[in-house]
C-alpha cells in the first residue's frame, strides 16, 4: 500500500503554501494588538511544524495481513508435533471494584478458548489488588472452561468470550449439524447463566464465610479473618482491612488454578450435572491458568500497571518461560479465535521476524455507539498513522494487544544488533537463580516449550520472590529491563525503549478483528483517560528518555513520529488560544488580528482546505469513513480545550515540584440501565478541566449572538469592509461552534438522546443573545449615549 503521488503534491503544494502564508503574515505586520500577532505567527509555525511531522512518517504506509495457512503448513501440521512457539498471556486487572469481575473472566475464557496449540499457551490473571474474589472467581471460571472451551472447539464459533457470543442476533456455529448444535448451545447457555449467578454471589458468599469461622475462632484477630474456601486464610487483602491484610499491604500469591495438560490427548464426552454434551473426538484440555498477585508493602513504590507487568514476566519465566508474552486489560477479550496465530506469524517471518519485538493490534471497541461521539474508535490514529508507522520501524506500543519477544522485554538486543556475550547476572535481573536461568535458556532457544518444574518448596519460595515488592531494587528492571517504571503511562515509553535498541515492530490487521474491548463512553472518563495518555506523552517528552536524544538506533522519520506522539499536547495552548477569539466580537470596537484582514482569513481557509483534502485521501488508503474522521476533528478540538491543557499543566507542576504525575484510573463500572446500551454516555460529571471548554463553547454562542445584534443595528452603517470583516469573523465562530458540536451535547445530559435538539435550543440562545444586546444598546442610547462612544 504506497501513498498516492496526489496526496505527495499536495502536502508539498501544501508546504509551499504554509511557508508563503508565513511569510506574507510577517512581512505585513500590522495589527491592532501586536503582541496577539506574534503569538498567532509563532502558533503557525508550530501548527505547520506538527502537522508535517505527522504526516512524513505516513509516505510509506504498509498494511500487514497474516498468512496463515502457510504459518500452518510450516509449524502446525496435522499429525505431526506442532512446531509453533509457547505463549504466554497476562491479563491485568487493579480492581474488582472498578473493573467488573465479569469482564475479566471473559476474557480469561476467550484466551483458555483460543483456537492454538493448548500446551503451548499459558495464561495468568495479575490481579494488583489481591482480592479474594477475584481468585475465587477465576476457579469458577475454570469450573465453566471445561464446558465451554470444548464447545467452541466441536462448533468453531467466534468470538470465545461467552458474554460477547451470547450477544450476537441468532446463535452462530461452523461446525456441527444445526439441530445438534442448537441443543449444546441451549445447555451451554444456561449454563453460562448459572455460572454468572456465581460470580454475582461470591462476595456474599466470601463474607459469610469469613461470619461463620469469625463465630467459632479462638482469637479476637479472628474475627477480622477472610478465608477462603479451604479453611486456610487469604494471604491478600481481607474484607475487613487488618494489617498486612489491605489494600496496598499484603503478601504475594501465585496459585495454578488448572495445571499444565498432560501430554496425551482426552478425547471424550463432558456430563454436566443435569445434561451430557457430546464431545466425542473434542479435545478437552485446558491451557495452564494461573493466578498472580505481587506483594505490596507500606511506603515502597509500586509501580502501578508496569510494576504488575513484570512480577508476570518474571513468574511467567519460572512456570513457562514462552518466548512470547501479550498482555490484555481485563475488560478486552479475543475477538477471534485465530489471532495468536496471526501474531506469531509475525514473529515468525523469515524476512524480518527475528528482529520483531512486538506486533500491535488495533483497539477496537463493543460498546461505543453507532455515531461514535466522543472519538473512541479513533480510527484516524489506528487505521491511519499506525499504518504509516508500518513502513518505518513499526508503531508504538498501545497498551493492550501487544504481543513482546520476550527477549526485547529483557532488554536484550535484536539479531542484527546483538553481541555474542550477554550478561545475565543479578545486579541487570535480580537474584533469583532460577530466574536468571531462564533468562539464559530464552536467550539459547527462544522457541522451545517449557514445562512447569516441580512445585516443592523451593520452587515456590522462588516464585514468592520474584513477585516480592522490593525484588526490583538496585537492578534494570523499569529501566533497562522490562516495562518502564516512573511515568503515568508505561506504553509508549517501553515500546520507545525497544526500538531505541534497533528492534522493529509490526501494526497487524484481520478481516475478523483480532481484539475486542470496552472504552468510556462518558465524556468525563473519556477525558480523563485522555489526560492520562497525553500527560504520559508530555512526561516521557521531557524525561531523560526524551525521543530528542534518547534511542540510539532510532531512524529519523521513527524518531519524528515520537517526538509528535509526545509533545502533540502543547498545540493546544494555541488551539485555546484562538478558540477564545471570538470574545473580540464582545468589545464595542473592531479589532482585527491581522491587516489586510480579509486576504488574511482567505489565506487561513486555503491552507485548513487542503488539510481536508489531504485528509480525503488518507480515508481512501486508510479505509476508514468520513465520519471517523470528522469525528478526530472534532474531539482533538475538544480536547484542546479541555485535557490536553489539563496535561499541560500537570507536567509543568511536575517539573516545578519533581513529584510526578498521578492519574486518576479510568472506572470500568457501567451504569445501572437495562433500558439504554448507551445510558452511561448521557451522564454529566462536572470537573475543572471542562471549565474552558465551557468558557469557550458560550463565549462563541454571545459572540454569534452579538454579531447578529450589531448587525441589526449597524448594517445601514457599516462599510463594504466592515461587513466583510464581519461575516468572515462570524464563519470562525460557526466553525469552533460545529467542533464544540458533541461537547454541547454532553452538557446538556439526558436532553441529548434527541441529538437534533441542539438545532432548536443554539438559535434560540443566538436570537435571545441579539435582542438582549440589542435591548441593552437601546437603553443606553437613550440614558446614557456617553458610555456608547
Amino acid at each position: 500500500m504506497c501513498i498516492s503521488w496526489e496526496k505527495t503534491v499536495l502536502i508539498l503544494i501544501r508546504v509551499i503554501a504554509v511557508i508563503l502564508f508565513v511569510g506574507w503574515r510577517i512581512k505585513n505586520n500590522n495589527s491592532d494588538v501586536m503582541w496577539f500577532w506574534v503569538i498567532s505567527v509563532v502558533a503557525d509555525v508550530w501548527f505547520s511544524l506538527s502537522w508535517l511531522s505527522y504526516q512524513l512518517p505516513k509516505y510509506n504506509p504498509i498494511k500487514m495481513i497474516p498468512d496463515l495457512a502457510t504459518l500452518r503448513k510450516q509449524f502446525d501440521t496435522p499429525g505431526r508435533s506442532s512446531q509453533l512457539p509457547g505463549i504466554d498471556v497476562i491479563v491485568t486487572t487493579a480492581s474488582a471494584t472498578d473493573e467488573p469481575i465479569l469482564y475479566t473472566m471473559n476474557c480469561v475464557l476467550s484466551i483458555l478458548a483460543a483456537d492454538y496449540h493448548i500446551g503451548r499457551c499459558n495464561c495468568y490473571l495479575s490481579d494488583d489488588s489481591g482480592s479474594l474474589v477475584l481468585y475465587e472467581a477465576l476457579v469458577e471460571t475454570a469450573k465453566f472452561a471445561a464446558l465451554w472451551v470444548p464447545f467452541c472447539r466441536k462448533h468453531q464459533i467466534d468470538p470465545r468470550a461467552p458474554e460477547s457470543y451470547f450477544e450476537l442476533e441468532g446463535p452462530l456455529c461452523g461446525g456441527a449439524s444445526h439441530k445438534e448444535f442448537i441443543q449444546d448451545y441451549k445447555h451451554v447457555c444456561t449454563q453460562y447463566e448459572e455460572f454468572k449467578k456465581h460470580l454475582d454471589m461470591l462476595p456474599n458468599t466470601i463474607r459469610q464465610r469469613a461470619d461463620i469461622y469469625s463465630k467459632t475462632g479462638t482469637k479476637d484477630e479472628d474475627a477480622k479473618v477472610t478465608w477462603m474456601a479451604d479453611g486456610t486464610q487469604w494471604p491478600g487483602t481481607w474484607l475487613d482491612p487488618a494489617e498486612k491484610h489491605r489494600a496496598g499491604h499484603h503478601a504475594g500469591i501465585v496459585k495454578i488454578v488448572q495445571s499444565h495438560p498432560e501430554h496425551v490427548v482426552p478425547l471424550g464426552v463432558h456430563e454436566s450435572n443435569d445434561s451430557s454434551l457430546n464431545f466425542d473426538g473434542v479435545d478437552m484440555r485446558l491451557p495452564m491458568l494461573v493466578y498472580v498477585a505481587r506483594e505490596k508493602c507500606p511506603g515502597v513504590e509500586h509501580n502501578k500497571k508496569a510494576g504488575a507487568l513484570n512480577a508476570e514476566l518474571r513468574i511467567s519465566a519460572l512456570l513457562s518461560n514462552a518466548p512470547f508474552f501479550i498482555n490484555f486489560d481485563c475488560d478486552h477479550y479475543i475477538n477471534n479465535s485465530e489471532a495468536l496465530h496471526a501474531a506469531v506469524c509475525f514473529m515468525l517471518d523469515p524476512r524480518e521476524g527475528d528482529n520483531t519485538g512486538f506486533v500491535q493490534f488495533p483497539q477496537r471497541f463493543d460498546n461505543v455507539d453507532p455515531t461514535d461521539r466522543y472519538g473512541n474508535h479513533n480510527r484516524v490514529f489506528f487505521d491511519g498513522a499506525m499504518y504509516g508507522l508500518n513502513g518505518q520501524q513499526g508503531p508504538t506500543y498501545l497498551g493492550t494487544g501487544c504481543m513482546f519477544r520476550r527477549l526485547a522485554l529483557y532488554g536484550i538486543d535484536p539479531p542484527c544488533w546483538r553481541a555474542e556475550d550477554i550478561i545475565v547476572d543479578s545486579n541487570r535481573f535480580g537474584n533469583s537463580l532460577p530466574f536468571l536461568n531462564s533468562v539464559l535458556a530464552a536467550i539459547k532457544q527462544e522457541e522451545g516449550v517449557t514445562l512447569p518444574p516441580t512445585l516443592d518448596d523451593s520452587f515456590l519460595e522462588e516464585m514468592t520472590k520474584v513477585v516480592s515488592s522490593s525484588y526490583d531494587d538496585s537492578t534494570d528492571w523499569g529501566r533497562g529491563i522490562g516495562y518502564i517504571y516512573n511515568m503515568a503511562t508505561e506504553d509508549i515509553v517501553t515500546g520507545f525503549r525497544i526500538h531505541g535498541q534497533g528492534w522493529r515492530s509490526m501494526y497487524a490487521t484481520m478481516e475478523r478483528e483480532a481484539f475486542r474491548g470496552t472504552a468510556p463512553i462518558n465524556l468525563t472518563e473519556r477525558l480523563r483517560q485522555i489526560v492520562r495518555w497525553s500527560g504520559g506523552s508530555l512526561e516521557m517528552f521531557f524525561s531523560h528518555i526524551s525521543p530528542l536524544f534518547a534511542g540510539r538506533r532510532l531512524s529519523l522519520v521513527q524518531r519524528l513520529s515520537y517526538i509528535n506522539f509526545t509533545i502533540y499536547p502543547l498545540t493546544s495552548l494555541f488551539i485555546l488560544m484562538y478558540a477564545f477569539c471570538p470574545v473580540m466580537w464582545l468589545l464595542p470596537t473592531e479589532i482585527l488580528v491581522q491587516r489586510p484582514y480579509t486576504r488574511y482569513i482567505v489565506y487561513l481557509i486555503i491552507v485548513i482546505v487542503m488539510i481536508h483534502v489531504i485528509g480525503m485521501f488518507e480515508i481512501m488508503w486508510a479505509g476508514i469513513t468520513w465520519l471517523d474522521w470528522w469525528r478526530n476533528e472534532q474531539f482533538f478540538m475538544i480536547g484542546s480545550v479541555t485535557a490536553y491543557p489539563t496535561a499541560v499543566l500537570h507536567m509543568v507542576v511536575n517539573i516545578l515540584t519533581k513529584k510526578g504525575i498521578h492519574f486518576r484510573v479510568t472506572t470500568k463500572q457501567p451504569v445501572a440501565d437495562t433500558d439504554d446500551k448507551y445510558a452511561e454516555m448521557y451522564e454529566v460529571h462536572w470537573v475543572p478541566m471542562m471549565i474552558p471548554a465551557v468558557v469557550v463553547l458560550f463565549s462563541n454562542i454571545l459572540a454569534i449572538g452579538v454579531a447578529i445584534g450589531k448587525s441589526i443595528l449597524y448594517m445601514g452603517t457599516w462599510s463594504a469592509a466592515q461587513k466583510r470583516h464581519g461575516a468572515l469573523g462570524l464563519l470562525f465562530n460557526l466553525w469552533i461552534m460545529v467542533l464544540l458540536y458533541p461537547f454541547a451535547l454532553a452538557i446538556i445530559g439526558r436532553w441529548a438522546k434527541r441529538t437534533g435538539i441542539l438545532f432548536i435550543l443554539l438559535p434560540i440562545a443566538f436570537l435571545s443573545t441579539s435582542l438582549m444586546y440589542i435591548g441593552v444598546h437601546t437603553f443606553l442610547l437613550h440614558f446614557f449615549p456617553s458610555m456608547l462612544i
